[in-house]
């Protein structure tokens, strides 16, 4: 196992090279000129004498990759430059607004992993009866809602009509309701679907029926077929996460919340380089750690899997 976990980590290392190039390299393909994007902020007026003393000043004036190498080197360091508009380092508001983002997601994915699993067994179990047809129903409005008209609605409903929930304030627990609905009802369809079809198919294999011959009990069997059936939807995990933590852009925007996505969005609005750099690395590098750690659940849960990749 720690050999598996050892390739890994060296495997993500070029990963994540490779993608702080592109990260750093396509944002200068933008056809506003960062230097330009900093006076305009700043509130300078972008003459031609001014330009040349802002890319001096921002390092533009230097080759591509002398610029990329000490781009990274500040990165390394945990120096994310500084921001066009607050003037402030980078670092700072990640700080501020990252875990807001972050809480968002996880909390999502929680309730995807509990209500995808718990309803995709009972579909399973209940096979063609009224609950499995009802869930069947309820996966596919689910699936084809999309997440900002359901968050309008959320909030009209449940903000305005009753009264019940405000969209968001000060990190309260009960904000999160809301949010959290919108952002995970797609993927909570999805895995539900996915594993009533996983369920199912282990079911029916024949270690199951020698298990029933053998004259185990019911909830023995089904906790082998649930060990075994849940491995897609571990496998699912990562790819979901990285779609919550893209809709959480949305959803933030939506419901007011501080998040790291929603300082970004307005980053982008005002061509804040530094920032935008930073929130795109950041969400990769979120995700791809996420990633390993689903590729070791799966291979503590099922041995064969690292036994085949060392």
């Amino acid at each position: 196992m720690f050999r598996f976990i050892a390739q890994r980590l060296l495997f993500l290392i070029p990963t994540l090279l490779v993608v702080s190039f592109i990260v750093f390299g396509i944002l200068r393909l933008s056809p506003i000129d960062p230097a330009f994007a900093y006076l305009t902020q700043s509130q300078i007026p972008p003459t031609q004498e001014a330009l040349e003393a802002a890319r001096e000043e921002l390092g533009l004036n230097l080759p591509f990759l002398e610029q990329y190498r000490i781009w990274l080197k500040n990165i390394l360091h945990l120096d994310f430059g500084i921001s066009y508009v607050t003037k402030a380092p980078v670092l700072g508001d990640i700080l501020y607004y990252l875990p807001t983002t972050l809480n968002l997601a996880f909390l999502s994915m929680i309730v995807v992993m509990g209500f995808g699993v718990v309803l995709g067994v009972l579909g399973a179990v209940k096979k063609d009866s009224i609950l499995d047809r009802g869930l069947g129903i309820f996966a596919f409005v689910a699936v084809s809602t999309p997440s900002f008209w359901l968050g309008f609605l959320l909030i009209y409903v449940f903000t305005l009509k009753f009264g019940i929930l405000s969209p968001y304030e000060d990190f309260s627990p009960t904000s999160y309701i809301l949010p959290v609905i919108t952002l995970s009802l797609m993927s909570i369809a999805i895995n539900m679907r996915l594993m009533r079809v996983s369920f199912l198919e282990h079911q029916n294999q024949r270690s199951v029926l020698y298990a029933y011959a053998r004259g185990l009990s019911q909830s023995t069997i089904y906790k082998h077929i649930l060990k075994n059936s849940i491995l897609p939807i571990i496998t699912s995990f990562g790819m979901h996460f990285g779609e919550l933590l893209g809709g959480a852009v949305v959803v933030e925007v939506l419901f007011g919340m501080p998040g790291f996505g929603r300082y970004a969005i307005g980053a982008i609005y005002s061509h804040d380089y530094p920032v935008i750099q930073a929130f795109m690395l950041l969400m990769v590098v979120v995700f791809t750690l996420v990633n390993l750690l689903v590729d070791i659940a799966l291979a503590s849960l099922n041995p064969k899997i690292r036994y085949k990749e060392v």
